[in-house]
């Protein structure tokens, strides 16, 4: 198991060298976007709208919006000292309650504990205090350069660490639109649903419970794979050289015909009079 973390955890005196693994993975089929007209996957490039050209990672910086278009910068070296001064941090557990006191609103996702090396007794010894007095540690640590709030707690014989929200980051149930106000329901009908709700009780079994939707998908992809309704994404057609170099010279020669000036044109030439022209239009 892929190890996310290396860090101590610690509870009054005692300190445990730790390791943090993920505990959950994400199982939803990722599906791709195709052009249709050749089958090829489609790029998302990062565009700048003002410069109208694409940015290279090296051109992008991190800034933080206080305002619309207004921006507080903030390099990489600044953010990194951030981080090392939380990281650096040992996870110390500050309270112990009771999981029932915690709202499920506020969990967010889960991670396996394992001992580090040297930390098999502290771990153990922490594991069975928590078995024994039915609390969970609440303490604070940094994953992912992100502080969170987190709660310690045994998971079948093993330490598990369930990120938590902070307070503020849960929105305030009185802004939900549309929530209907007390009233009294009809007994009828609230017996009725409660008698429902006793029919369908029973003790939660997790294997029970299947991603059909998921299972549907994988078995139509399977279906359409097996029968050969598959699309090969098409290489990029490589220029010819000079079939290029051809296209280059004949647009270079139109260009330079549309702007060539054009020599104006010289005034006619006056013709001469002769002494003889002159004579006779006198006799006449």
């Amino acid at each position: 198991m892929h190890t996310m973390w290396k860090g101590t955890i610690s509870f009054g005196l005692v300190n445990i060298p730790v390791k943090l693994h993920a505990a959950t993975e994400d199982k939803d089929i990722k599906l791709r976007q195709l052009h249709k007209e050749c089958q090829s996957p489609i790029k998302y490039e990062k565009v700048c709208p003002v410069c109208d050209r694409e940015v290279q990672a090296e051109e992008i910086v991190k800034a933080y919006e206080y305002a619309k278009n207004k921006f507080v910068m903030l390099d990489d070296e600044e953010l990194e000292n951030l981080r090392k001064e939380q990281t650096e941090k040992s996870v110390e557990i500050v309270d112990f309650v009771k999981l029932e006191e915690i709202d499920p609103i506020y969990f967010e996702k889960s991670y396996y504990l394992s001992p580090n090396e040297g930390g098999g007794k502290a771990y153990t010894l922490l594991r069975t205090a928590l078995k024994d007095t039915g609390k969970i540690g609440v303490a604070k640590m940094m994953i992912r350069s992100k502080e969170q709030l987190a709660v310690i707690r045994v998971y079948e014989n093993t330490l598990v660490v369930e990120t938590i929200h902070f307070p503020d980051e849960v929105r305030n149930v009185a802004d939900v639109p549309n929530v209907p106000a007390e009233t009294e329901a009809v007994a009828k009908e609230l017996d009725t649903a409660k008698m429902l709700i006793d029919q369908l009780t029973t003790e939660f079994d997790p294997e029970k419970y299947k991603d059909d939707y998921r299972t549907a998908l994988i078995e139509l992809i399977e279906e359409k794979k097996n029968s050969n309704q598959t699309a090969t994404a098409k290489d990029k057609a490589v220029p010819d050289n000079v079939t290029n170099l051809m296209d280059a010279l004949e647009a270079s020669l139109d260009r330079a015909k549309k702007t060539k000036p054009t020599k104006p044109k010289k005034p006619a030439a006056r013709k001469k009079t002769t002494t003889a022209t002159k004579k006779t239009r006198k006799q006449a």
